[in-house]
């Protein structure tokens, strides 16, 4: 993929932000009030300000699920950066159809083994900066103004040179403990306390997908859920339930009510998917 050939940017480009600040603080304000200084006609996304404090994996996660939803030419503004400061590099990546501005601590894991070709450049053309750059906000100062100045037609290539070796974090993957048992984990909590985990319909062989998940059984801790629901309102009140979500993902849930203030569940507690022999 040549960055001389990357099609001109629409007339109302859109940037996506999602960062771990909060709206308590007037962070993201401030980032958004950058980005209309020098890209007026660009629009502004948010994907969410809510990941939790320096969390990059769950940055990743919600990264991951929700990038495909987006037009062509769409670009991402990550800000989930508990490196701010140090000597992590600014990184754009580009794909086919995406723009990605991001710290170089794995946010991006996802789009590397996902998307292919993706081209990764370390930001370095520090007239794209804002003039005075903190030590503690390159949200603000270094990222904002990058991804508003490739909203306006900047060419890719001069925001710096091309890397090979940017951060890669390892996703934790499901594993076949025998033929009958898949072991996941929890690897996301959603506001309503649901109980996301690894495992995904794909990594289950055809032949044991029963309708509705009958005659596999989903164990965790010592629960023991006897069939998959295919919605919320299916699941009897009170109990524990699984469904395959619209993330694609595993989870258990309490209909109404939070599985993870019940259970008091944490990320990383295993799952089991067990089939008959």
């Amino acid at each position: 993929m040549s960055l001389s050939g990357l099609p001109s940017p629409p007339p109302f480009p859109l940037i996506v932000l999602l960062t771990d600040f909060g709206l308590k603080d007037p962070f993201v304000g401030m980032m958004k009030g950058v980005i209309a200084g020098i890209a007026p006609q660009a629009r502004c996304i948010d994907l969410s300000h809510e990941i939790t404090p320096h969390d990059v994996r769950e940055g990743m996660l919600v990264l991951q699920a929700s990038y495909r939803y987006f037009p062509p030419h769409t670009i991402f503004l990550l800000v989930v950066d508990p490196g701010v400061g140090s000597q992590r590099r600014p990184l754009l990546a580009i794909t086919e159809r995406y723009r990605f501005v991001a710290p170089d601590n794995g946010i991006l894991t996802p789009i590397y083994q996902q998307e292919a070709p993706v081209r990764v450049l370390h930001i370095t053309a520090r007239q794209y900066f804002l003039n005075q750059v903190s030590t503690t906000f390159h949200g603000r100062d270094l990222f904002a103004p990058v991804a508003a100045w490739l909203a306006t037609g900047v060419d890719p290539a001069t925001f710096g040179p091309e890397i090979t070796d940017p951060v890669s974090l390892p996703l934790p993957r499901p594993q076949w403990l025998d033929s009958t048992t898949l072991r996941g984990e929890i690897v996301y909590i959603d506001r309503f306390g649901n109980l996301m985990t690894n495992i995904t319909p794909d990594l289950i062989p055809a032949g044991q997908q029963p309708a509705r998940g009958e005659g596999m059984t989903i164990r965790f801790r010592s629960y023991r859920i006897p069939h998959l629901c295919s919605s919320y309102a299916e699941q009897e009140a009170g109990k524990l339930g699984a469904l395959f979500n619209s993330w694609g993902l595993l989870e258990l849930f309490f209909k109404e009510e939070s599985a993870r203030s019940i259970l008091q569940a944490r990320l990383g507690e295993e799952v089991f998917l067990c089939f008959p022999a």
